[in-house]
């Protein structure tokens, strides 16, 4: 079993709660609606393009101009944004705390837009605990490219076997595993803590 030097985090839903459904519970009456618009309308590949780069601006723009008839309901995903998140996941936020004080590096790669990711950061502490972090919308990359996670090691002098990746998403573990890292496939509510000291980590 080998001793790994640094504890990598994706933030959604591994960190911080998100769902659009969050918001949109508020906004639709009935769920096989919101569904529906979620699936169609602000669907996954949209708010990709966002953690790619792309503004809000003309995110909303391009959606309204496609369907001006849910013009309100595409305003309230960009202007209602943080109504998305659900706080943060505390076991996982405690268990950054508890890596930093055994002197583990703690680090983060998320798929996230620029410009929500500086309100996220403004208002959940935790970020002040990592010792870096990659964020797609900065470097229009997501993953599970393979260059976002090569972009991370080069950037703080990491190598991937000395990495152990955390994402609730299994396409995201399985291309941070394919250069050499340790991997766990998130979701609640796992002990994270005891799968880490599982897989080698110390603290």
């Amino acid at each position: 079993m080998r001793k790994l030097a640094a504890v990598v985090f994706d933030i959604g839903n591994v960190l911080l709660r998100w769902d659009p459904r969050n918001l949109y519970r508020k906004v639709f009456a009935e769920t096989a609606k919101m569904e529906w618009f979620l699936n169609n309308i602000c669907d996954g590949p949209w708010n990709l393009e966002q953690d790619l780069g792309r503004t809000w601006k003309e995110a909303i723009t391009e959606r309204i101009l496609r369907f001006p008839e849910w013009e309100a309901e595409i305003r309230a995903y960009d202007e209602r944004w943080l109504e998305t998140l659900d706080g943060e996941i505390a076991e996982n936020v405690q268990l950054l705390k508890d890596l930093k004080r055994a002197g583990i590096r703690i680090y983060a790669i998320s798929n996230f837009s620029r410009e929500k990711w500086e309100i996220a950061k403004a208002c959940f502490s935790f970020v002040t605990l990592l010792d870096g972090i990659i964020i797609s919308g900065d470097i229009r990359l997501v993953k599970p490219d393979p260059r976002i996670f090569q972009l991370f090691l080069d950037r703080y002098g990491l190598t991937a076997h000395d990495c152990i990746f955390i994402d609730d998403s299994k396409a995201n573990v399985s291309a941070a595993l394919q250069l050499g890292m340790m991997g766990v496939h998130y979701h609640e509510p796992m002990d994270l803590a005891h799968r880490l000291r599982e897989q080698g980590v110390d603290f």
